[in-house]
């Protein structure tokens, strides 16, 4: 079925497609040349991460972080059980044991409380994922995390431009934790179709994180003039994407302020469109803690229960508008429910009931917000 307003479609900002034929003239088409440079080079400088490397996903870089933690059979690692698969598979390959937390009773993002009821002497890692790009309550989490000498990784696949907010000022999402992934899927702010990146705040990880990056070769020292040969060395896998993809990549990111400034527009109409329906009961708006900024990756509300939800996705989409839901919890699935420990995590059950992600892109019209406000208010007061 076609919709006059979808949930998604992706954005050329204008110079992407002249890039990808600067890289084709190049001829030089496989992963590390003067694009992904460039695109490294701009995480570096624009956010002040640490060494950046360009993967073909958000999931690669999250198997890149767990390779780097040498995670194995013996090791646990805690994350939100409300979260994409990936989130979960990268620590899995590994071996890990899953020790799934709740979420806030305010929003999606992880609870530190669950995460500390779930600290043990075979934690190695605490995930946090940044829902719809909003900040985890990070200070609590780090706290936690230095405590018990535990790393601390983001998933920040939805974060791109958001801060966390404290007493100091700001700091940009995926600097905080030791290393971070980051998604330029279609469906995100910036895009490279797909796409992904990984953080790496922790200079001890660095060298080793190039080394994984290279198929487990130093090949990017030997370029480089520091060795004179390269070999075999450690773990890893293919996980450059190629120039063409950090070419249009690099065309998103030379319009980012554009983009964020475009979206945010959206975002707070939704907001102000949809205020008398939250205030009548009918549901609830997505709300941004004080402690995060907003990069307007989403919006969604919450339903009533998750028959109405249901009922009020299929109303939209019989007027020819498309809202999706957003995640079902990890722990109940079929594939984990078997392994989970039988806590309860009503929290994250909440939002895969009654969760709706609206439409929200860059070609998406201002009356065509409001159209979606519209209908959802004729349906509510039906």
């Amino acid at each position: 079925m076609e919709f006059d307003i979808p949930f998604n479609k992706p954005y050329l900002a204008g110079p992407e497609m002249d890039y990808m034929q600067q890289a084709v003239e190049s001829l030089k088409l496989s992963g590390n040349g003067t694009f992904t440079q460039k695109c490294q080079g701009f995480f570096r400088t624009h956010y002040g991460f640490g060494k950046c490397l360009l993967t073909t996903s958000c999931t690669d870089a999250l198997e890149m972080a767990a390779l780097l933690l040498n995670l194995g059979p013996e090791d646990e690692v805690i994350l939100p059980s409300f979260t994409f698969v990936s989130t979960a598979n990268a620590f899995v390959l590994r071996g890990a044991r899953l020790r799934f937390a709740d979420s806030l009773p305010d929003n999606p993002n992880i609870s530190p409380a669950s995460i500390e009821a779930l600290i043990g002497p075979k934690t190695k890692a605490i995930v946090v994922v940044h829902y719809a790009g909003m900040a985890c309550p990070m200070n609590e989490i780090l706290t936690l995390g230095k405590a018990h000498g535990i790393p601390v990784i983001e998933d920040a696949a939805q974060a791109i431009d958001n801060v966390y907010v404290d007493q100091n000022g700001s700091r940009f999402l995926g600097g905080l934790g030791v290393l971070s992934a980051f998604s330029f899927h279609e469906t995100k702010n910036i895009i490279s179709g797909e796409g992904g990146m990984l953080a790496i705040n922790e200079p001890s990880y660095e060298d080793r994180a190039e080394i994984l990056w290279e198929k487990g070769t130093n090949r990017s020292a030997f370029f480089r003039g520091e060795v004179d040969k390269y070999g075999w060395v450690d773990l890893g896998s293919s996980f450059l994407p190629s120039e063409l993809t950090a070419a249009f990549l690099y065309g998103q990111l030379e319009h980012l302020k554009h983009i964020q400034d475009h979206r945010l527009k959206l975002w707070q109409l939704y907001h102000e469109a949809l205020a008398p329906l939250e205030q009548a009961g009918y549901l609830k708006r997505m709300q941004v803690p004080e402690y995060s900024g907003n990069n307007a990756h989403m919006y969604y509300v919450l339903c009533r229960s998750a028959k109405e939800r249901t009922e009020l996705a299929a109303f939209l989409k019989s007027k020819r508008i498309l809202a999706v839901t957003h995640y079902l919890s990890l722990h109940a699935s079929p594939f984990f429910s078997p392994k989970h420990d039988g806590r309860e995590l009503p929290e994250s059950d909440r939002y895969t009931q009654t969760l709706l992600r609206l439409p929200l892109y860059m070609a998406l019209k201002e009356e065509e917000v409001l159209k979606v406000c519209a209908q959802m208010d004729a349906f509510f007061k039906a």
